[in-house]
């Protein structure tokens, strides 16, 4: 079969793309804007790529047209699809018709943490010899891949509430009918697609409703998640905790004995203690993350000591606090943040693994909610974790970040341009200092251009660390 995929460069569509390739489909597609390192991954699985929506891409017609939720009418590509009569699907519906059905599906879904749980959960079900399939919007550095098909019945997908396509606007996730589903959190987010947090509950609400009475829903004790599960339930519920928690008693499944900065923990269920973990991962965010994934592993047979044994033998996601690169004693790292949540979380868990070492965050608020200002009354006391944060304001952009630096607990500054927020972190940085580059964007490159900035400012890089 010929599939012709319009948006295939985001990280669902351009997984999707592989897995259809790996089925022994021809796979052809076309995005806005064509560029690596999906552009490459792509090329290198022999998919031909078109920049652009004009309409001659379709020729010769395709047997079918999957069409991303980026698109939408007055596109020149969808009007064409729609206008000759083409048969057309979306991502989310097609992955369940043709890789779904029949298997046993774990979704992880959630506010923050999806793909870093996906990833441990694959990675888990991989080292207890199950070869899963998976597709997760990152790349696990354990397979280097973000989507495969497997050689066994279970399949991790990350499970994400964005709508669907511009014919169904229900969120993606309702599609995948999970036997094991985990719900890490929730908070108002999508604020381009979602009036506010009830909608979204209510798409979550409907994930719920799909999964079977002898599945599993794995879930935080978190309020907007429990008002969700009292709308009604009809599966087993195990809840995850952190030992000291405010106002939350251990659930299920508890991590006590936490290290401060969460780099080790111990594992009980139900009280009785299953499992140690030791790793290089920092913050509670992530503590939790591996609790989830270890429920959810269980439910399809693993044991706790041997998730305990995979979590050990994580190597992370990149772009999750990736350490791209050591240069003069300064640490540099990529994080994927979106939220405010999602940057204090990751700030105050890297504050605790280097005591007082300056921390310095180049923040880029680039997602759509960010970008309309939703939550930019919560950004100055996300960031209380740095030492000092340089604010990223390009022109155009729909609100002043001045608010934010009037605010702001700890030093900050706004730079409107990639060169000026390169010089500012590389003349403050000093000896032991750690600079955190937070976009879920390319961010104008700014990351290899830091990079290349400190070489030349102190000599030649050293090795990655973490």
């Amino acid at each position: 079969m010929h599939i012709h995929i319009l948006g295939i460069c985001g990280t669902f569509m351009g997984s999707l793309a592989q897995l259809a390739v790996a089925e022994g489909h021809k796979v052809t597609g076309s995005d806005a804007n064509v560029y690596p390192p999906m552009s490459t991954q792509l090329e290198q699985a022999g998919i031909h790529l078109t920049e652009g929506y004009d309409p001659a891409q379709l020729e010769p017609a395709p047997d079918l047209v999957i069409i991303g939720n980026a698109l939408s009418r007055g596109n020149p590509a969808v009007e064409a699809v729609l206008d000759r009569g083409l048969p057309y699907t979306s991502g989310a519906q097609w992955l369940c018709d043709h890789f779904l059905g029949g298997r046993w599906v774990l979704a992880v879904s959630g506010t923050h943490g999806k793909t870093t749980t996906a990833s441990m959960l694959a990675w888990v079900l991989e080292h207890a010899g199950m070869k899963p399939g998976f597709l997760i919007g990152g790349v696990p550095r354990n397979f280097d891949v973000s989507a495969r098909l497997g050689e066994s019945s279970f399949f991790v997908v990350e499970a994400d509430e964005y709508d669907t396509a511009f014919f169904d606007k229900r969120s993606k996730f309702v599609h995948y009918r999970p036997r094991t589903l985990v719900i890490n959190n929730l908070e108002f987010d999508h604020a381009d697609i979602f009036d506010d947090l009830a909608a979204i509950q209510r798409q979550f609400h409907h994930l719920v409703r799909t999964v079977p009475g002898n599945g599993l829903i794995v879930s935080a004790p978190d309020e907007a998640v429990e008002q969700v599960l009292e709308r009604g339930c009809w599966t087993e519920v195990q809840r995850f905790t952190c030992e000291g928690e405010d106002g939350v008693r251990l659930g299920d499944w508890s991590a006590v004995d936490v290290a401060a900065d969460g780099t080790s923990f111990a594992v009980q269920f139900r009280g009785a203690g299953v499992a140690r973990v030791e790793w290089p991962y920092t913050g509670l965010h992530n503590v939790r993350n591996g609790l989830a994934a270890m429920a959810a592993a269980r439910h399809v047979g693993v044991d706790p000591a041997v998730a305990a044994e995979a979590l050990q033998k994580f190597e992370g996601v990149k772009r999750r606090m990736e350490c791209i690169g050591r240069v003069a004693e300064v640490n540099v790292y990529d994080d994927f943040a979106h939220h405010p949540s999602a940057i204090e979380t990751t700030l105050n868990g890297l504050r605790a693994k280097v005591g007082s070492d300056k921390i310095i965050a180049l923040i880029e608020p680039r997602s759509n909610t960010m970008r309309m200002g939703i939550h930019q009354g919560r950004l100055a006391k996300a960031c209380a974790g740095a030492d000092l944060v340089l604010w990223y304001e390009p022109e155009g952009m729909d609100w002043s970040l001045g608010n934010v630096v009037h605010h702001s607990p700890v030093p900050a500054k706004i730079f409107d341009n990639i060169e000026a927020g390169v010089e500012s972190a590389v003349n403050l940085a000093e000896p032991g200092s750690h600079i955190v580059i937070m976009s879920n964007g390319g961010f104008g490159g700014i990351h290899q251009r830091l990079l290349a900035a400190l070489e030349h400012k102190h000599g030649d890089a050293g090795p990655a660390s973490s």
